[in-house]
């Protein structure tokens, strides 16, 4: 059996700043033994700034913990246990078209990223793009 929530809050701190404060958790019956329990879990923390209508710039920080490897199996004595955190800007170039730009950086507890050469880290960062289309 498995079982899983997202609760999260959306609080509207001025007419230009938000914040979205979120706590994922999920447990599921260890296949070694039915009464064990596997449990993940992830905070996480978004501070949003929309100084016009158009764009917006947020900031993450989030943990995630999976130890047993349910959901993300890193096959490393600690499991994944990783902190993330981003930069972003998003611009919305009509109502129902988005751009968004990102920075992000994980840090791991063990070496789980691999990078193009084959070698094996407890840190990646990266930059990524992205165009959301609404209907």
């Amino acid at each position: 059996m498995r079982y899983f929530h997202n609760f999260y809050g959306i609080f509207k701190l001025n007419d230009m700043l938000s914040a979205t404060v979120g706590f994922d958790i999920g447990i599921e019956q260890s296949a070694k033994s039915p009464s064990d329990m596997n449990t993940w879990f992830n905070p996480t923390l978004i501070l949003r700034y929309t100084p016009t209508v158009r764009t917006a710039i947020a900031v993450r920080s989030e943990y995630y913990s999976d130890r047993y490897g349910v959901i993300i199996a890193s096959d490393t004595p600690n499991g994944f246990r990783t902190w993330g955190f981003s930069v972003n800007f998003d611009y919305n170039i009509i109502s129902n078209l988005l751009w968004r730009i990102e920075a992000r950086s994980l840090q791991s507890k063990d070496e789980i990223f691999i990078a193009s050469n084959g070698s094996t880290s407890n840190d990646n960062t990266f930059i990524t793009t992205s165009l959301a289309l609404s209907f």
